[in-house]
């Protein structure tokens, strides 16, 4: 999920800068107390009880986190970005708000999706959060993160999210009671003219967003991605659930924090973007990762209504669909939509 022509044409990535940045600040983070700070961030995060509280407790918390948790936000944001880019080529987002956007990733994610000027609000209810979410921007390059505003707002029941064209809420909705979850995608759904939610793809994470995309669609919005339409979703609570993965690539610090070997992971999310405006969403969507057999590729998919889940098997013998076949990734559009001449 690609939006190329959308990104930055020149000098470093974004992906890049932002490593670089949380490099500079984790610099000096006493290894015993980053340790201990990610152990119960891990807890809390895969912890079922939902919390009143913000998570990040203070700066040795809210610099664990950066380093546990931001890279694989940001790619897993970016993709759902991508998708809504890809079934909305033409539309920008001039103003954009992060509902507990914490540190900023997915304000990250947006520079890396959209070029041009745009706005950019954060709010989080936890200060250390949102302080070195500043700091993290203030040495990025990109004139919309150096002028993002950073602002302390309660996550719940009572919350007010400023008018925007984009609305991004991303691993939020589960530290939230079920009444608070409501109150923050009606709100968003009333702020947004878009609204992107990302949870972690797990079972629960799917059923949180699943909720959360009917009530854009009882809203009034349109679903730009991943699912081809508006219509119930076809997969069976308990027999399944719709998530996609992102490559993290990770750096000697990020491995030293979390603990692993290889320079790369593999970030599994749900998502729902929605609109209120005319979007172009997938024909159909490849919701596995691609098998490739000898002279086959089988490809998971969910496509209209009346199609629902399908599995298609493309052989040799489909020519060109064949070899884009072996090329595709889980999460794509299927099947591949024309290239730009």
């Amino acid at each position: 999920m690609n939006a190329s022509a959308a990104l930055p044409a020149s000098g470093p990535t974004t992906a890049e800068t932002l490593r670089s940045a949380l490099g500079g600040l984790l610099d000096g983070l006493p290894p015993k107390q980053a340790s201990a700070a990610v152990e119960r961030l891990i807890a809390n995060y895969r912890g079922t009880i939902p919390t009143d509280a913000p998570v990040l407790r203070d700066r040795s918390d809210v610099a664990a986190y950066a380093a546990y948790r931001m890279p694989a936000t940001f790619e897993a944001v970016r993709s759902a970005l991508d998708a809504l880019a890809e079934a909305a080529p033409q539309w920008s987002p001039g103003s954009h708000v992060d509902v507990g956007g914490g540190t900023g990733a997915a304000t990250w994610a947006a520079d890396a999706t959209w070029d041009g000027p745009r706005s950019t609000t954060v709010l989080d209810w936890a200060e250390p959060a949102l302080a070195l979410g500043r700091e993290l921007a203030a040495r990025s390059s990109s004139p919309v993160l150096r002028a993002a505003e950073w602002r302390r707002a309660v996550i719940g029941s009572g919350i007010t999210v400023p008018e925007a064209d984009l609305v991004t809420v991303s691993y939020v909705l589960g530290e939230l009671t079920a009444q608070a979850r409501r109150a923050v995608v009606a709100e968003a759904a009333r702020a947004g003219r878009a609204v992107v939610l990302i949870e972690p793809g797990t079972p629960e994470g799917y059923l949180r967003i699943r909720e959360a995309r009917e009530q854009l669609i009882e809203a009034g919005m349109t679903v730009a991605a991943p699912c081809p339409h508006d219509g119930t979703c076809p997969i069976e609570v308990g027999q399944d659930w719709c998530h996609f993965s992102a490559r993290v690539s990770r750096s000697s610090l990020h491995r030293q924090v979390k603990g692993g070997s290889l320079p790369y992971e593999d970030e599994k999310f749900s998502y729902v973007a929605a609109t209120r405006f005319p979007v172009e969403p997938a024909a159909s969507r490849i919701t596995r990762k691609p098998q490739i057999r000898k002279g086959l590729v089988l490809l998971d998919l969910c496509g209209p209504p009346q199609d629902g889940l399908t599995r298609a098997t493309v052989t040799k013998r489909h020519g060109d669909l064949y070899k884009a076949a072996r090329d595709a990734d889980w999460g794509q559009e299927w099947p591949p939509a024309p290239e730009s001449p």
